[in-house]
C-alpha cells in the first residue's frame, strides 16, 4: 500500500513538463539561428535576437512546440489550482481560498495568451499574458507561502512555508532584476534572468507535491432522475390503441 498519494505526481509533472518543453523550444530556436545562446556575452553581429523565452517561441517550428507546451501547462496548472482549493476548503477563510483560485486561473489564462499570440505578431495581447503570468503568479506565490505557514498541514507547514517564502523572494528579485536590465537594454542579461525567473516559478509549483502526497481526490458522478423507478416495481403497461387491438 502506498504511503503517499499518486496526486503528488501532478505538480511534479507540471513543473518537469513545462521546464522540459521550454528548453526544447530554446534548443530549436538556437539551432535555427533565431536567438543567441544564453551563454553568449554579446548579441553578436545583430542577426540573432536575445534569448528571451517569447522570442524563442516566436517562429515555427519552435512556435508550434511553444504553443502546445503553454496550453498543456495552463490546463495542468488550472487543475492544480482547483485541487489546492479543495484541499484548503475547510482550513482557511472562504474569501481567501476563492481569491487564490481566481487569481491563479488568470495566471493560467495568461499562459494561453503567451503561447498562442506570438510576440512579434500580437505584441499587446502577448504582453498582457506576460503581465498576468508574472505579476499575478508572483502574488500567488506570496499568498500561498502565507497560507502554508498558517495552515501548517501535517505539521510540515513551517518548514515548507519558509522554503516557499524564500522561493517567493527569489522570484521577486529575479523579476525586478529582469525588468531593470530590460529597461537598460541589456537584453542578453535580461533574458538570462527571465529564464531564472521561470525556473524559480516552476520549482515553487512543484512543491505542492508535498501537500498533495497526503490527499486523495475523487470525482463523483450522480445521475439525477426526475422520476426514480424502483427495481421492485413491475413495469407499467402501455395502453394499446383501439385500432391495434
Amino acid at each position: 500500500m502506498l504511503k503517499w498519494s499518486p496526486w503528488a505526481l501532478l505538480p511534479l509533472s507540471f513543473s518537469l513538463f513545462t521546464a522540459g518543453g521550454l528548453w526544447v523550444v530554446y534548443y530549436i530556436a538556437v539551432s535555427d539561428g533565431t536567438i543567441a545562446p544564453l551563454g553568449s556575452p554579446y548579441r553578436g553581429n545583430g542577426s540573432l535576437y536575445a534569448p528571451y523565452i517569447s522570442i524563442a517561441g516566436n517562429n515555427p517550428p519552435a512556435s508550434c512546440v511553444f504553443s502546445e507546451v503553454m496550453n498543456l501547462s495552463a490546463f495542468l496548472g488550472f487543475l492544480i489550482a482547483i485541487l489546492r482549493y479543495l484541499q484548503l476548503k475547510h482550513r482557511i477563510q472562504v474569501w481567501l481560498n476563492v481569491v487564490t483560485l481566481v487569481g491563479f486561473s488568470f495566471v493560467c489564462f495568461g499562459l494561453t495568451l503567451v503561447g498562442n499570440f506570438q510576440l512579434f505578431h500580437q505584441t499587446i495581447i502577448h504582453n498582457i499574458g506576460t503581465f498576468m503570468t508574472f505579476v499575478l503568479g508572483t502574488l500567488f506565490c506570496w499568498v500561498q507561502s502565507f497560507i502554508t505557514l498558517r495552515v501548517n498541514m501535517n505539521n510540515e507547514g513551517k518548514v515548507v512555508g519558509v522554503a516557499r517564502f524564500l522561493l517567493s523572494a527569489v522570484i521577486t528579485v529575479c523579476m525586478v532584476v529582469y525588468m531593470t536590465l530590460m529597461s537598460q537594454k541589456l537584453h542578453v542579461q535580461a533574458a538570462q534572468w527571465q529564464w531564472a525567473l521561470v525556473m524559480s516559478f516552476l520549482t515553487f509549483f512543484g512543491t505542492f507535491a508535498i501537500e498533495f502526497r497526503h490527499s486523495s481526490f475523487e470525482a463523483v458522478c450522480i445521475e439525477l432522475c426526475v422520476q426514480p423507478v424502483s427495481v421492485s416495481e413491475p413495469p407499467t403497461e402501455i395502453p394499446m390503441n383501439k385500432h391495434e387491438m
